[in-house]
């Protein structure tokens, strides 16, 4: 099987959702028994899942926890790095 289709499945899990046709929760688990990349990946969206969960668990205007989830979320390299002044993205028109 796709690990592809496997880390679809397990998202949908994550998220509390129906599994896609044709795959069954022991299925799943017993991909993630046999492949170490889908085991790593499921981790990180586990991990990922938690933190967006205790940051929705934060009043909005809590500042220093939104900080640390992004810090979070860039080292988990899910984010990219700040963006310096001056080189925002501006979808592709001209700023000014």
């Amino acid at each position: 099987m796709l690990c592809s289709r496997i880390r679809t499945a397990l998202s949908a899990r994550l998220d509390g959702e129906e599994l896609p046709p044709g795959l069954t929760a022991r299925r799943l688990d017993d991909h993630l028994a046999g492949c170490p990349d889908c085991r790593r990946w499921h981790a990180q969206a586990q991990a990922l899942t938690a933190g967006l969960d205790r940051a929705a668990a934060h009043p909005e205007d809590d500042g220093a926890a939104a900080d640390a989830l992004l810090a979070r979320l860039r080292a988990a390299s899910v984010l990219p790095g700040p963006i310096s002044p001056g080189t925002a993205d501006t979808g592709g028109k001209r700023a000014g």
